[in-house]
């Protein structure tokens, strides 16, 4: 599946990321086009870095501004190894351990040869801030109720921060 979008974005490149889907934890696909209309908020995660805390404040956002936004985590074992589990690891302990009830996805390569093609599309994006491979987990990327990216955010800046809060 992944190889046939691929052929289809080298021969119609994507004009927003509503040209996008992926498979949740636990394996419904999901379609980014059923989220017209909303911002969203695409994090790349990991169960053992010390940014991992920010799930508690993902899932705030989540509560505060749900009407108007959906935050995504991507968990992506690219960086020291600290995604290692399974879907089924991953899903158990953001559940236990931050209750989230945020949409999660399988588990994705943000980085490298086999990057997920939404993540290769994103890192390309122009926007304000910066463009590029990402650098570590927990990196944020703000796309706009018309599916493209605005505002892209390095793993330092926390989900409640004023900078990405004022752009809900």
């Amino acid at each position: 599946m992944i190889t046939l979008l691929m052929i289809l974005n080298m021969i119609l490149p994507p004009s927003s990321v509503y040209d996008f889907s992926f498979q949740s934890i636990d394996g419904q696909e999901i379609k980014l086009s059923q989220f017209k209309g909303k911002k969203l908020l695409l994090v790349n995660t990991a169960s053992k870095c010390g940014f991992t805390p920010q799930y508690k404040e993902l899932e705030e956002l989540h509560k505060l501004y749900g009407k108007n936004l959906v935050v995504i985590g991507f968990p992506a074992n690219n960086f020291g190894n600290q995604e290692p589990g399974t879907n089924e690891d991953i899903a158990e302990f953001c559940e236990q351990n931050f209750g989230v009830t945020f949409l999660i996805a399988e588990k994705v390569e943000v980085k490298g040869e086999n990057i997920h093609p939404l993540f290769k599309y994103l890192i390309e994006q122009p926007n304000p801030d910066f463009t590029g491979d990402i650098n570590w987990n927990f990196e944020k990327f703000l796309i706009d109720e018309k599916g493209k990216l605005v505002h892209r955010y390095r793993s330092k800046i926390k989900p409640l921060d004023p900078v990405i809060v004022s752009q809900l």
